[in-house]
């Protein structure tokens, strides 16, 4: 018999809008939650599976036996092309541990679950999850909370703002928007309470994704060495 199907709730915030405290509150309250940018950096890591295919497609971006993410921002950032390039090798890995991922926390019965995605509804990933909860905050303490971090420019931060679905178009998808702009344990109260009332829910996702997961095995023995188009969500 199957595991029983986990409810997947999706994660997602712009920049500096307070994401990773919510992770860190979902996790304390025993919620599993896969970090997508981890496990980019996990493939990006010595002996990671991206590192192969992305040295070989982006000459140099190899150091020490690491992808460089400073190398490699040199050879994708503002060049539409090579970027796509980059998520057509990179996501259909990130979408295979996260199905490693959630097969396990079904087998070990944990009825909850939380993908973090930050880019979630700019790939289309929502379509993944059976609930989606935002993290917002006011325009001007998310500048405020970006400018203030070492590194950030005013040029950087509308660099990475004009690649981010706009705050107000998240909220609107959102079935949850947890607004990090007023005090903090007001925050994690109203997580707390989203957190209550998904427990026990059921969850419709997880049986798609695995069963998409099957058929593209099965499309890719098939189909040999035909490769991917790499447009699965991460």
């Amino acid at each position: 018999m199957s595991p029983s199907a986990p409810f997947v709730l999706g994660l997602t915030g712009g920049i500096a809008m307070g994401k990773s405290t919510v992770a860190g509150w979902l996790r304390e309250l025993g919620v599993p939650v896969l970090d997508s940018d981890q496990v980019v950096h996990d493939l990006y890591a010595s002996g990671g599976a991206a590192v192969g295919p992305v040295g070989a497609a982006f000459p140099g971006v190899v150091v020490d036996g690491a992808i460089s993410r400073p190398e490699l921002s040199k050879q994708v950032v503002g060049k539409p092309e090579a970027l796509a390039r980059l998520e057509a090798l990179v996501h259909p890995l990130v979408t295979a541990e996260k199905r490693r991922w959630l097969a396990a926390q079904a087998a070990a019965g944990q009825p909850l679950v939380v993908l973090d995605i930050p880019l979630l509804y700019e790939t289309d990933a929502q379509a993944q999850c059976d609930a989606v909860a935002v993290v917002s905050a006011p325009a001007e303490q998310q500048r405020a909370r970006a400018l203030g971090r070492p590194g950030m420019s005013e040029g950087k931060l509308e660099a990475i703002l004009a690649r981010q679905v706009p705050d107000a178009e998240k909220r609107k998808q959102a079935d949850f928007v947890i607004d990090t702009g007023v005090p903090l344990a007001e925050t994690r109260q109203h997580v707390v309470s989203m957190v209550e009332g998904l427990r026990g829910r059921q969850g419709g996702k997880y049986a798609s994704l695995m069963a998409a997961a099957t058929d593209a095995a099965s499309s890719g023995d098939a189909a040999g060495s035909s490769g991917s188009d790499g447009r699965q969500g991460s």
